[in-house]
């Protein structure tokens, strides 16, 4: 990926991208990813109703990640947002809040809180 990138920069043609993340957020990340997936390489729009209709936990915090990521294609890059789709999307493992939970004959299990780095760029068809 990075070769096309140089040569299109070397052709004087200028690669525009507007990012945004979200860290810490309290999902984890195997569940964001099946969010993420459904809206990776879609327009904008399209990506929009996605979100608005799919039914879980992840949709919330993907769908402000991915408002922020518009925002900051029209506001900083100045891109047209009818020609922006989602670039690249992808979900990191944040850090995890390890907890115990009392089990039988004096035992304990360790509960694992896992947290997420969502990640979105737009680009500019």
């Amino acid at each position: 990926m990075a070769k096309k990138e140089s040569i299109q920069e070397e052709a004087g043609m200028e690669v525009k991208e507007a990012k945004a993340m979200a860290k810490h957020v309290r999902i984890s990340p195997r569940k964001a990813r099946a969010v993420i997936d459904l809206i990776r390489g879609k327009e904008l729009r399209e990506a929009e109703a996605i979100l608005k209709f799919t039914v879980h936990k992840g949709t919330k915090p993907i769908g402000k990640v991915l408002q922020s990521a518009a925002a900051n294609a029209e506001h900083n890059y100045e891109m047209d947002r009818e020609l922006l789709y989602v670039k690249a999307a992808y979900v990191d493992g944040g850090p995890v809040i390890k907890r115990m939970m009392p089990r039988a004959q004096g035992r304990g299990d360790i509960i694992k809180k896992r947290s997420s780095h969502i990640t979105i760029i737009m680009g500019e068809k």
